[in-house]
């Protein structure tokens, strides 16, 4: 049965959203074809007609998956403009986020896959953290205008590796502590 371009659209969107949760949960590696279009509804059949390689289903769903965190940062920051940085930290380096691998932040859930992936792969995780480190940047300006960008890239990579941390352990206290010691020193870092 032919289906129209609108559904096969729908049907492709589907595919990368489902794709983007379920590589954060389980790697790059860690899911078949088979097991991915059935999350999403579908047939493996019909894989090849809407992506060219497993790769390129990839770096469409790492695409996907940083620009969910990135307007999930956008939303902290417009949920609270005033406390911002703290909303941000709030969510980011919480028990909550850490736990949840499939929704959380892919740089974490997928940063070690990424980097031995291709170029595309790279080029979504590099325009994702460059939106967050955007973020930091305006976040962490001085009152002279200065934005560091090398301030916002120590923070986002202890924000990162902090949440990487506290799901690597089974001590709960230890994977809290993890995240309320960073949380601690970006606070810090943002005042200094």
């Amino acid at each position: 049965m032919r289906v129209s371009r609108a559904q096969a659209e729908k049907n492709h969107q589907t595919v990368i959203n489902e794709a983007s949760r379920l590589f954060r949960e389980k790697g790059f590696d860690g899911i078949g074809l088979k097991d991915l279009m059935k999350g999403a509804g579908l047939t493996q059949g019909g894989f090849y007609k809407q992506f060219q390689s497993k790769e390129d289903l990839i770096a469409k769903a790492s695409h996907r998956a940083m620009e969910l965190a990135t307007e999930r940062w956008s939303d902290a920051l417009a949920a609270s403009p005033s406390a911002a940085l703290e909303a941000i930290i709030g969510f980011y380096l919480s028990t909550d986020h850490s736990g949840d691998r499939s929704e959380g932040c892919p740089i974490v859930a997928l940063g070690g896959d990424a980097a031995r992936q291709g170029a595309d792969v790279k080029a979504a995780f590099e325009s994702g953290l460059k939106a967050h480190l955007e973020i930091l940047q305006d976040l962490t300006a001085s009152a002279e205008g200065d934005r560091s960008c090398g301030k916002a890239m120590v923070m986002m990579s202890l924000m990162a590796g902090a949440v990487l941390l506290s799901r690597t352990v089974n001590d709960e206290a230890l994977s809290r502590g993890f995240l309320e010691a960073a949380a601690d020193e970006v606070r810090r870092m943002a005042i200094a």
